[in-house]
């Protein structure tokens, strides 16, 4: 059986005839074959998001109907929340608790933003005139929307639900290996009753069909997450017609560990900001910075926690971390665990792909590195580790900026007012104060530097999806009397 696109409120096959096969990263196994869309594919899709915006109306439906089409996508999605969770642990490899989760929070997604369209919007103002002045906020037109295979499910969501509240309609990629919970979450669009051409769904590889949704001048925004050398290419195709873009982009993201904390605490922690999904997070805590009187001590707790990690298949009860994404994928990493020791680092542990099926690699630790070397600067999207040490609050904070990337960061200390004053310092979009990775759609998501061009989530990720309109009504029906009569 083949996989199915949705275009225009219909399954269809790719106009070319090809197929991509799906794999699982923990078995090598197929598990799905797909069809493989290209250009006349997307120009369909983005032809049908056109009409049905505007000639079909969707523009205009109100917006209770817009939130009860979202509240049953959301119900639908947590009837089905078990077959989600493991269709993104077959496609991805990650633990079937983290696709859990991912799943939950697609839920609770859908209905933040089906609550937000109903809520008070707008703005008005005193002005020096007999005037009336407001804003009000409409929907961009047809958005183009482009997701990475690290999380499948809930970056669609976090990309759909937004856009589709807003009353905008969608033509929508998913990552080319791990298509399949988006294919189903676009059943259950069509299950719920969503108009023919709203919510389009476009199977195929970035450069051929995300190529041509971002260039395309029949589409008003494109959003893209994904790395940093997509996004700017992203970029460069969305300038034809200066579309509206959102990039959610690569980091280097630095976990900041001052000498007062609770080493047990904080090493569970550091585990957690860069091994949770296999490292495959672009808010990874991938650089760990320890101030020098608990580096040692901290590394030894770190190392031997990191060595009891179960790394195996999602479906295995057992399993904390699972396969990384593709054997490409694999292989970049550990030519990137080669580099960091031509380069000088001392590797502490893990470093090889574990001999098994499936594309392992060991928990990875680097010491003794330095600000200049590759794995420091560079976004490896692994399980790997660089440790780096600082004296003060002030190398921390050089050290922690000293990249190109600006996505998250964190700092642990007991110190309430430093913690304040670090956080403040940091130049990246998403912070934690004794905490990493936690996320909430009602907060926004999103980057500083290169790691990225807008925000996601809250009422910033929806603000994201419309246009803002001036409107001035004139109060008083009289002449403005510019010009003299005579």
């Amino acid at each position: 059986m083949i996989e199915k696109m949705y275009i225009d409120g219909e399954w269809v096959l790719a106009e070319s005839g090809e197929t991509r096969e799906i794999l699982n990263p923990a078995t090598e196994k197929v598990i799905a074959t797909v069809t493989e869309g290209a250009e006349p594919d997307a120009f369909k899709a983005i032809t049908a998001a056109r009409r049905a915006f505007d000639h079909d109306g969707w523009s205009e439906v109100a917006a209770l109907e817009r939130a009860r089409l979202l509240y049953a996508v959301a119900n639908k999605l947590e009837e089905r929340a078990e077959e989600f969770a493991e269709l993104d642990m077959l496609d991805n490899g990650k633990p079937l608790r983290e696709a859990q989760f991912d799943v939950s929070d697609a839920v609770g997604c859908f209905r933040y933003y089906a609550g937000i369209v109903s809520k008070p919007q707008g703005q008005t103002y005193n002005v020096p005139d007999a005037m009336q002045a407001m804003v009000v906020r409409e929907p961009i037109g047809v958005c183009g929307q482009i997701t990475p295979w690290n999380y499948p499910l809930l970056m669609a969501v976090w990309k759909l639900a937004p856009a589709l509240a807003a009353g905008n309609t969608v033509v929508f990629k998913p990552s080319e290996i791990t298509p399949l919970s988006a294919i189903k979450l676009f059943a259950i669009f069509e299950e719920v009753g969503f108009p023919k051409g709203v919510c389009n769904l476009v199977l195929g590889a970035g450069p051929t069909v995300g190529q041509t949704i971002a260039a395309s001048h029949e589409v008003d925004k494109i959003a893209f997450t994904g790395g940093t050398v997509t996004g700017r290419k992203i970029m460069e195709a969305a300038t034809g017609n200066l579309k509206k873009i959102s990039l959610e982009l690569g980091g280097k993201s630095p976990n900041i560990v001052f000498d007062d904390v609770d080493l047990e605490t904080a090493v569970d922690w550091a585990l957690f900001a860069i091994f949770a999904n296999q490292g495959q997070v672009c808010s990874a805590g991938s650089r760990l910075l320890l101030q020098e009187s608990i580096h040692d001590r901290f590394v030894e707790l770190l190392v031997d926690r990191a060595q009891k990690i179960e790394v195996g298949p999602g479906n295995e009860p057992n399993s904390e971390m699972g396969p990384l994404i593709s054997e490409a994928h694999m292989n970049k990493v550990l030519k990137y665990i080669q580099i960091g020791l031509a380069e000088g680092a001392t590797l502490a542990c893990g470093g090889k792909r574990i001999n098994r099926k499936g594309y392992f690699v060991e928990p990875t630790i680097f010491t003794n590195t330095h600000p200049e070397m590759q794995i420091v600067q560079e976004e490896i999207f692994g399980p790997v580790l660089v440790v780096q040490k600082f004296k003060d609050e002030g190398e921390a904070v050089r050290l922690a900026n000293n990249t190109i990337y600006g996505l998250a960061g964190a700092v642990f200390t007991k110190d309430g007012a430093r913690a304040q004053r670090i956080i403040r310092k940091l130049r990246a979009g998403i912070t934690w104060i004794n905490a990493y990775h936690p996320t909430y759609n009602e907060a926004p998501w999103g980057g500083y530097k290169q790691s990225g061009i807008g925000r996601e989530l809250g009422t910033f990720g929806y603000e994201a999806y419309t246009e803002v309109k001036q409107i001035n009504i004139n109060l008083l029906d009289e002449p403005v009397g510019w010009f003299k009569r005579e």
